[in-house]
C-alpha cells in the first residue's frame, strides 16, 4: 500500500511525525497537531518544548533508518546513535547503578542489570539476536517481539530507553526486508492499551509470561497495519483528487513538485515552496495563495510567519483511530 503512493517521502514525513508524537506521548511528553506541524515548519529551533522532544525523536528514526539502509544492520553504535539525538547527549549506556522502574505509586517493580560491564554484555549479545540470519524456527515478527521485552529488560541508558525501543521496532521489520521504508508503527496501539503493555512487559520477568507478550505484539502490528492501511489509502486519494483539481483550475503553475510539497508539509511555508520548486518567492506565494483562495489551502497568520495548511491532510492525521476488522482487511 505504501509503494502506491509515488513520492513516498511524503509517508516518511508525514507518518513518522505521526509515530513520533504518539511514541512520545507514552512518556508523557504530549503536544497538539497544531502545535508540531507548526512547529515542524520552523526553519529555526522550535519553541515547544514537548514539540522539540517530538521533532528530536522523528529525526532520531531517521537517522536510524538511513544507518539500516545502508549497512543493512542494527548495530550497537546505531543505537547510541539515536539514543544520543533523541536525549541530544552522549552519555552512552549506563555506567552507575541506581535505575530501577516503579509503577504507579512509587512501588519499584524492576531493577535492570546495574553493573556497568553487564550491561555492555548483555548489549552484545542483543546486538548478536538481532542480527543474526533470518530461521525458519522464529518468525521475524515473534523475534521483535523478544528483541524489544530484552531492550526494555536491559534498560542500557540513562534515558529515552521506551522510545529507542520503540524505534528499534520499527527499524528491525526494515532490516528484516517486511518494510520498504518506516511506516508501520506501534505507538497509536501501545498509547491505547498502555497499561497492558507495562503489566506484560513485567509478567514475563515475574512470571515468564512469553506468549501473552508475544501475542500482544503481534496484536499491535496486526492493529497497526491495518490502520496504517487505512491512513495510507487516504492520503493517496486526498493526493489524487487535489492533484486532478489543481491541473484542472490552476493549469498555469500546475506541478507535481508543488502537490508533492503540500502533502509532504502539513502546514507549508512560501520558503518551502520557494526552496522545493526553484521559484522566487513572488512566484511561490502565488501558488500559496491561490490555493488558499480555492479552498484547498488555509492560510494561517502566526506572529510574523505565514503558514498554509493542507486541510484534507490534517483531517486524515488527526481523525481517530479507524482499524478494520481482520476479515474486511
Amino acid at each position: 500500500m505504501a509503494a502506491s503512493i509515488p513520492n513516498q517521502r511524503i509517508l516518511i514525513s508525514t507518518l513518522g511525525i505521526q509515530e513520533a508524537k504518539d511514541s512520545s506521548a507514552i512518556e508523557n511528553i504530549v503536544t497538539t497537531h497544531d502545535e508540531l506541524f507548526r512547529e515542524a515548519s520552523q526553519t529555526g529551533a522550535p519553541t515547544n518544548p514537548a514539540a522539540k522532544e517530538v521533532l528530536r525523536y522523528r529525526q532520531a528514526l531517521q537517522i536510524g533508518f538511513d544507518l539500516v539502509k545502508k549497512d543493512g544492520l542494527i548495530t550497537n553504535n546505531h543505537l547510541l546513535r539515536i539514543q544520543a539525538e533523541l536525549e541530544q547527549n552522549s552519555a552512552g549506556f549506563r555506567k552507575v547503578p541506581g535505575t530501577t522502574l516503579k509503577d504507579g505509586t512509587g512501588r519499584v517493580v524492576y531493577t535492570p542489570p546495574q553493573d556497568a560491564r553487564r550491561i555492555v554484555e548483555l548489549m552484545n549479545e542483543l546486538e548478536a539476536f538481532v542480527n543474526a540470519p533470518r530461521s525458519a524456527e522464529m518468525d521475524p515478527l515473534v523475534r521483535m517481539a523478544i528483541i524489544h521485552h530484552r531492550f526494555e529488560s536491559i534498560h542500557p541508558f540513562y534515558d529515552g530507553n521506551g522510545r529507542t525501543g520503540r524505534i528499534l521496532n520499527v527499524l528491525y521489520l526494515v532490516k528484516e526486508g517486511l518494510l520498504d521504508i518506516p511506516v508501520l508503527y506501534m505507538s497509536r496501539h501501545i498509547v491505547r492499551t498502555k497499561s497492558e503493555y507495562y503489566r506484560l512487559l513485567q509478567s514475563v520477568r515475574d512470571a515468564n509470561g512469553w506468549e501473552d507478550w508475544v501475542t500482544y505484539m503481534l496484536t499491535a502490528v496486526a492493529e497497526s497495519a491495518r490502520e496504517g492501511i487505512v491512513t495510507v489509502h487516504a492520503i493517496g486519494n486526498a493526493l489524487l483528487d487535489v492533484k486532478h483539481r489543481v491541473r484542472k483550475e490552476f493549469k498555469k503553475f500546475y506541478s507535481q513538485d508543488l502537490i508533492n510539497n503540500i502533502f509532504s508539509h502539513p502546514y507549508t511555508k512560501i520558503q518551502f515552496v520557494q526552496e522545493e520548486l526553484d521559484v522566487s518567492r513572488l512566484t511561490a506565494t502565488k501558488y500559496l495563495d491561490a490555493l488558499a483562495g480555492a479552498g484547498i489551502l488555509e492560510k494561517m497568520k502566526v506572529g510574523r510567519s505565514s503558514f498554509y495548511v493542507n486541510l484534507r491532510l490534517m483531517a486524515i492525521l488527526t481523525a481517530p483511530a479507524n482499524v478494520p476488522s481482520p476479515t474486511a482487511a
